[in-house]
């Protein structure tokens, strides 16, 4: 489905965008094989699926439609960003998972793999916590922003160095509903 003008500004609420970086049905897609690769990594064990919210909350729900097999779902809430476009480098944990991650494949969602500070102290405390095995699944990652991560194993699109919002990425808290993601600037 092709989108115009008018249907991004009827969605955005007036506000305009630099572009479309990846539309609706390219998401869709590319979520549906990151549930197939998962499907495969993890044949067998206790898998736990942690999405790390509010962005991840989209695409969560729909790659656990995509896994075919049993997964158990927990969540985590860190803050980074506020209300500004940029990190401020000061990792914040509002919400620790209630779940028990010994000895159990556990794959952190993320909707996007930026500077990588929240993701370094993340990994760092849920390594402490002895899972099994510990991978990231992240949809988007701006791999020129950071050093590369060990457990990235799963990503969806690698994203340009713009600010992006939509399909659960947000500016102050606004956007994170559209279907599609696009460059905010």
């Amino acid at each position: 489905m092709t989108l115009t003008q008018d249907d991004v500004l009827r969605r955005t609420g007036g506000r305009e965008v630099k572009a479309i970086v990846f539309t609706a049905e390219q998401i869709q897609q590319r979520v549906a094989e990151l549930g197939a690769e998962l499907t495969r990594a993890y044949p067998d064990g206790d898998l736990l699926l942690i999405g790390l919210l509010k962005g991840s909350f989209l695409f969560m729900a729909d790659l656990v439609r995509h896994v075919e097999r049993p997964v158990v779902v927990d969540f985590m809430v860190a803050s980074s960003y506020g209300d500004s476009t940029i990190s401020s480098g000061n990792v914040r944990l509002l919400y620790d998972p209630a779940t028990d991650l010994a000895g159990r494949h556990v794959v952190l969602v993320e909707d996007i793999v930026d500077s990588g500070n929240t993701l370094r102290r993340l990994l760092a405390l849920l390594i402490s916590r002895r899972p099994a095995s510990l991978s990231v699944c992240a949809l988007l990652d701006k791999a020129q922003m950071h050093s590369p991560f060990e457990e990235l194993k799963f990503v969806g699109f690698e994203a340009p160095p713009a600010f992006l919002i939509g399909y659960g990425l947000d500016y102050a808290e606004q956007f994170r509903h559209l279907p599609f993601i696009a460059d905010l600037a």
